[in-house]
């Protein structure tokens, strides 16, 4: 019975993350391939095929960029892009959108530091991101603070910390590491391996 037990225990291990990550990828991509998709359906009809939306979804955005480059048109996208930053509630959903995409695809992507600090008040310590490294013009006396974003495990929250610049220690890890540590609560480690008490 003990030996029934073990093996079932270790299909789940073995097969439950298959099936999430099959389930999510899915998901992912019907939403994204539904983006147009859902407006091709009708014109198309039998012949339309799953994924025809997200190709036609990728090869739109990729235009986009590309007019975005040129003269008129980019004159156009920053005057659409001005204008939704200074309407009343629109401008602030609108920069915490567009921050947030430039943090991970920019070229200066906020995310890309990992640092430890300490609780204060106490000696324990906890890893997060450096988001921002200037704080002047956001406040004057934060000038020698740092923002510090730090993730929740098994949560897609956290919170950002505003602490002196020379209580914060970056270290020499990926951030796509670090993630997967703070998701886990740490049981993720060793270059990807769940952590086993010798």
């Amino acid at each position: 019975m003990k030996r029934i037990i073990q093996n079932f225990i270790k299909g789940l291990l073995t097969i439950v993350p298959i099936i999430l990550v099959v389930f999510v990828v899915f998901k992912i991509f019907m939403f994204l391939d539904g983006l147009l998709g859902n407006y091709l359906k009708p014109y198309l009809k039998e012949d339309y095929i799953p994924g025809i939306g997200l190709l036609f979804t990728f090869i739109l955005i990729t235009i986009l960029g590309w007019l975005s480059t040129k003269f008129f048109t980019g004159t156009l996208f920053r005057v659409i892009d001005r204008l939704l930053e200074r309407i009343p509630l629109i401008k602030t959903i609108y920069s915490v959108i567009k921050d947030t995409f430039y943090s991970f695809l920019g070229e200066k992507k906020s995310f890309s530091k990992v640092a430890i600090v300490t609780i204060p008040g106490t000696e324990v310590k906890t890893i997060g991101f450096i988001t921002t490294e200037d704080l002047e013009d956001f406040y004057t006396p934060l000038k020698d603070h740092v923002a510090v974003y730090v993730q929740q495990t098994f949560q897609i929250a956290g919170v950002t910390l505003l602490i002196p610049k020379d209580q914060v220690e970056v270290i020499d890890v990926k951030p796509e590491d670090a993630m997967k540590f703070i998701l886990s609560g740490g049981m993720t480690s060793n270059h990807g391996q769940p952590y086993r008490n010798q």
